[in-house]
């Protein structure tokens, strides 16, 4: 990082994690298809420097440690790699490895962008209008992991002091409840809703949907979704419009004129600001994905819709994804499905959503060019209906590849 950009050398070394389960049926393919589209892009002028760091079960198996010091300092290095899915080990220890190296890292955004390829089955009508990107909180919520079990000390001693301190007496079965505490913080949801907004300003974008359940958790979401519009209103006044903004002047002088100050926003191509609550936007999503870019939204909120989302436009076999902080520059990208155990070793995975998560990272990268040609790509060969097992059990008249060979049809489409 330099002057708050990332500088990125021709030859950049990329750490990864191959990943559990289908983790090593997936990377090999994938690599090869990012490393055709920098080839196909540049020719012998970049390349990416691949460098296997471990986590996880081979990890654990080689170090005894699911999650070694070396992969952190590895990452910390070179700012930037790859992952493929991980497991998360049961009856103790790491609570989950993603979770550990997102907080580990301060790793704050993760992106989720969904976009539709012709030919993918989608349940909606109009998956072609489908193009959002998702800004989820990634440290906050109650994903920080701040629970205790029923009939622990800790859940007690809690459960005493909300009753005696703070007057608590809403609870229904108190002394039989496990408790979890929500952070979330001005400084958490500023950089979040930050992020979102220049993304949006960068790639001239339409707008920014802040997605909150403020209507009932009104001191935590709530709070999400008023810290977002003072950011909004306060860092980039001259860029943005925002519904509050919108009210303000409908209360004040009528909707009409404030109806002029939304139109005369969107000719000069302001992004739009504006809140919709959770389940409205989960509706909202399918009838009228259009009237939705980016999305905004905290740790569990972002959970749920970016498998809603992906779901929309083929499912999460390729449904791509990174974690960043777009501060330090740190950034992971990742495969966002699991490790599907029963399907290792039978060329039945599909390696779309590492591929793609390949491509943000391309993108992150800065060589724009490379990315274009493994989107060109999947787009023929989607069109040709030639497919994983996954995508074959949904199309009529697709022909069935390995995940070997679906790679080698991308890097042949790429034209």
């Amino acid at each position: 990082m330099a002057g708050g950009k990332l500088v990125v050398p021709d030859h950049p070394v990329i750490p990864f994690i191959e990943g559990d389960g289908i983790g090593r049926d997936i990377t090999g393919p994938s690599q090869k298809v990012l490393d055709a589209a920098v080839e196909k892009a540049y020719g012998e002028k970049r390349k990416l420097v691949w460098m296997e760091v471990l986590a996880g079960k081979k990890a654990f198996e080689q170090t005894g440690e699911y999650l070694p010091a070396p992969t952190l300092e590895a990452f910390r290095e070179y700012l930037v790699g790859i992952k493929g899915p991980l497991e998360t080990p049961v009856g103790g220890g790491i609570r989950s490895l993603n979770v550990a190296l997102r907080q580990t890292l301060d790793l704050y955004v993760c992106m989720r962008p969904v976009r539709w390829f012709k030919g993918v089955p989608s349940p909606i009508r109009f998956p072609d209008r489908v193009d959002m990107h998702i800004f989820r909180e990634n440290t906050e919520d109650i994903y920080a992991g701040i629970e205790f079990m029923a009939g622990s000390d800790k859940a007690e001693k809690l459960r005493r002091f909300m009753e005696t301190e703070l007057g608590v007496d809403q609870v229904r079965f108190p002394e039989s409840s496990s408790y979890g505490v929500k952070p979330i913080s001005r400084e958490g949801s500023e950089r979040l809703v930050r992020a979102s907004i220049r993304y949006a300003i960068e790639r001239k974008l339409p707008s920014v949907t802040l997605v909150h359940k403020g209507n009932i958790m009104k001191f935590t979401e709530g709070a999400f979704k008023n810290y977002g519009y003072d950011l909004a209103e306060r860092e980039f006044p001259a860029d943005t419009f925002t519904w509050r903004q919108y009210e303000k002047v409908k209360a004040e002088k009528g909707k009409a004129e404030a109806d002029q100050l939304l139109e005369a926003a969107k000719k000069t191509h302001k992004v739009i600001i504006k809140d919709v609550i959770t389940d409205a936007f989960l509706q909202e999503s399918l009838l009228h994905p259009f009237d939705h870019s980016v999305i905004a939204t905290m740790n569990l909120n972002g959970d749920y819709i970016s498998d809603q989302l992906a779901a929309m436009v083929g499912g999460i076999g390729i449904s791509p994804g990174a974690n960043i902080n777009y501060d330090s520059g740190y950034a992971i990208f990742e495969a966002t499905h699991g490790t599907a155990p029963n399907i290792v070793g039978t060329g039945k995975a599909n390696p779309g959503s590492l591929i793609l998560s390949g491509v943000m990272m391309l993108e992150y990268l800065g060589w724009d060019e490379a990315a274009e040609h493994v989107y060109d790509a999947l787009d023929h060969t989607f069109s040709k209906r030639r497919v994983t097992s996954d995508l074959h059990a949904q199309m009529e008249g697709a022909t069935l590849l390995t995940t070997e060979e679906f790679a080698q049809e991308i890097i042949a489409n790429m034209h």
